[in-house]
């Protein structure tokens, strides 16, 4: 490989949310993190390179993207997928969780059902609780290690729950999905029927392992286009969260109107300045680094599944479509959500993601980020082994 996936670089001590704040999350201290999704390989050089000239200048006021800021927006979506975006349609913030957040807010009024397919990201839940709308479940069924979509319950609760939004995660996080395209129109045309609005977080897009293939939900169909927010960023694919930067496309122009008057209600205005001149760069010159860093992941993958089946035949992986985020099943170990916390992080000393977190669907089950060096993987592996 060109790149360098195999150093460890010690991350403590930098204000790292993975790392830093165990304690303050109620973990121990010397858990091994493999929780939260960024990765833990430095970004491409590319994208370092173009963030060190703009530390260099020294500046750091007011900035907006410019022409060339989206026409490598555009380049990215149309090479990778085949979608041909337009630059009216872009709304830039901060992140996609804060974009669900201002959608819900913008399309929905209190109390309303806002759809979701659970186990799902748990921010979902929150930015429809917190926000006063009433969280009406989908939940994904598991047949033979593989989610499936109950689309006469998917449209039985859009019906009955009066659902004014549906977040669709796409890929799925955390089963792992890649929807087929008879699935995601199919939801399309359920949501079409009812007037449901769908914002679509496709936010793991570029991480889409071989024989799936992710497709933009809005480009499916004109008509979907017309009741679609889709959320996409560089954060996940380039290990750019902290940069907070996220692109969000609206074609249908009442929609967007609404959702930009949300943002600015909430007093949000300009992007982060490094955020933008890294995602220019990622996008513009990064994609070697991306296919390597996919082969290194996924070969973290096939490590993973053959040192449970050899080690610890009772944990099961679900083979991800998508997503660099692995679905473990525990439930065969026959442990309460208790007892599988106290054996994860109190004898096993890591910090997972708790199935439960993902709501009630992914009880007895725990995520795992795999994006990390083999060595990592492979300590946090043989310390469950070890605690088991």
């Amino acid at each position: 490989m060109k790149y360098d996936f195999d150093t460890v670089i010690d991350r403590r001590g930098t204000n790292c949310l993975k790392y830093d704040f165990a304690r303050e999350r109620g973990k121990r201290e010397d858990v091994l993190p493999l929780w939260v999704a960024d990765m833990d390989f430095k970004t491409a050089p590319v994208v370092l390179e173009k963030l060190e000239e703009r530390v260099q200048h020294g500046i750091f006021g007011y900035s907006e993207g410019k022409e060339e800021y989206f026409r490598a927006v555009e380049s990215w979506y149309e090479k990778r997928f085949g979608w041909k975006v337009k630059r009216n349609w872009m709304v830039k913030t901060p992140g996609v969780v804060f974009a669900i957040a201002m959608a819900v807010r913008a399309f929905t009024e209190e109390g309303n059902g806002v759809l979701i397919q659970q186990p799902v990201y748990y921010p979902f839940s929150e930015a429809i609780l917190d926000n006063r709308r009433k969280l009406v479940n989908n939940p994904l069924k598991l047949i033979n290690g593989h989610y499936e979509i109950d689309f006469a319950d998917f449209e039985e609760k859009i019906v009955n729950e009066e659902v004014k939004l549906f977040l669709l995660c796409s890929p799925h996080n955390p089963a792992g999905r890649v929807w087929k395209e008879w699935e995601l129109k199919k939801m399309g045309d359920i949501c079409r029927k009812y007037g449901v609005l769908v914002v679509s977080d496709e936010i793991h897009s570029d991480f889409v392992w071989s024989g799936n293939r992710h497709l933009v939900f809005s480009a499916l169909s004109p008509e979907y286009e017309k009741i679609t927010i889709t959320c996409t960023s560089p954060s996940k694919t380039f290990n750019l969260a902290g940069l907070q930067i996220s692109n969000i496309f609206i074609p249908n122009h009442e929609l967007k109107k609404r959702f930009r008057q949300e943002i600015a209600a909430s007093g949000y205005s300009q992007l982060n300045t490094l955020g933008l001149t890294a995602c220019q760069a990622a996008y513009e010159g990064g994609e070697e680094w991306l296919e390597e860093v996919k082969q290194y992941i996924w070969e973290n993958y096939l490590f993973l599944k053959e040192y449970l089946g050899q080690k610890i035949p009772k944990i099961h992986a679900l083979d991800p479509e998508g997503t660099y985020l692995v679905w473990l099943d525990f439930r065969e170990l026959g442990l309460t959500e208790q007892e599988r916390e106290d054996l994860v992080v109190n004898k096993a000393h890591l910090w997972l993601d708790s199935g439960a977190m993902f709501g009630k669907d992914g009880e007895g089950f725990e995520r795992i980020n795999i994006a990390c060096p083999r060595k990592t993987l492979e300590k946090a592996l043989k310390q469950l082994e070890e605690a088991l």
